[in-house]
């Protein structure tokens, strides 16, 4: 089995989202309120250590204002949830990022196991750090897939999952046939290593794969018990990332894909009936408090916010 030996990948071409991917990995947040829902969702998007040399003289940790538009193109508010004590590069056990991962991610196993609707998503490097999490062993296969555009092979879970049901049967085949989601990662979950894992087969089931430099990988993926979904690919590059790249498709079908994502995820976002204890704490913890900085001249990203 192969496994990961090597340095983590430039964090910041994979993005964290409700979302773990600097990256993105992005939690429902607060307190949980009985009965009803949640018209006015509030996802929390973890910060990442900042990687690039130009992001330190802005602040110590970010997140790309794309996850921001992503999820409030679907009806959301974000809030950021800073690092602390940021580290070196991105790591998927030792860092600050890391760290508070798994602290949401234990949360989230708690609440569903008690009935509190608790959604979790990780895309590119929270994806990859689910993995960990799950399986608690680093099991990513060199692909250098970075800056490509690929199609999806959905496998039979796929047409019941809860990510893609709802999806239109011409889109579904267009994600199949058609290079439409960004790839921005140089590791990947080879099939073989994820089949091969018992703790990982357990609690994922696959969606879809992609295939690249000859190796067949996880592309998508949703807990079979729980509300937790990971994708390796990058959904809000599509509408809103303008790097001259042509692993960013930009296509009216590409901005659908990135339209039915998000809405899949801020509508499992409403099942959730957390919540802030006031109004004021609401409001001091919305993303609407910072300005995103323009670093498209010298980052993947077109704005990012930035946090100390």
């Amino acid at each position: 089995m192969l496994r990961y030996s090597g340095p983590r990948s430039p964090p910041g071409l994979c993005v964290l989202l409700l979302l773990l991917c600097a990256n993105a990995l992005a939690f429902v947040v607060s307190r949980s309120r009985q009965g009803g829902s949640n018209e006015r969702p509030i996802l929390g998007i973890l910060a990442q250590e900042s990687d690039f040399t130009n992001f330190h003289r802005y602040g110590s940790s970010y997140i790309a204002a794309s996850y921001v538009k992503f999820l409030e193109s679907a009806g959301a508010r974000v809030v950021p949830i800073r690092v602390l004590f940021p580290g070196g590069g991105v790591d998927l056990k030792t860092s600050e990022y890391s760290r508070i991962a798994r602290i949401f991610y234990n949360k989230a196993l708690t609440a569903n196991d008690k009935g509190d609707y608790f959604p979790v998503w990780g895309t590119c490097l929270g994806y990859e750090e689910l993995t960990y999490l799950t399986s608690g062993e680093i099991l990513l296969t060199w692909t250098n897939t970075e800056d490509f555009a690929l199609p999806l092979n959905f496998t039979t879970a796929a047409k019941d999952s809860r990510m893609f049901k709802n999806f239109p049967d011409d889109l579904l085949q267009k994600l199949a046939t058609e290079s439409l989601t960004a790839n921005f990662h140089h590791w990947s979950l080879s099939v073989q290593n994820f089949t091969q894992n018992a703790k990982l087969r357990n609690f994922y089931k696959v969606l879809t794969t992609s295939t690249h430099a000859d190796v067949e990988f996880i592309s998508t993926m949703e807990a079979h018990k729980y509300p937790i979904y990971g994708v390796q690919w990058h959904p809000e590059k599509n509408p809103f990332e303008w790097k001259n790249s042509s692993g960013i498709p930009h296509s009216a079908s590409a901005m659908k894909v990135a339209y039915y994502v998000a809405d899949f995820l801020v509508n499992e976002a409403r099942k959730s009936l957390h919540h802030f204890p006031n109004k004021g704490e609401e409001t001091k913890a919305l993303i609407y408090n910072y300005t995103p900085v323009f670093t498209g001249i010298f980052s993947p990203f077109e704005q990012v916010y930035f946090f100390d």
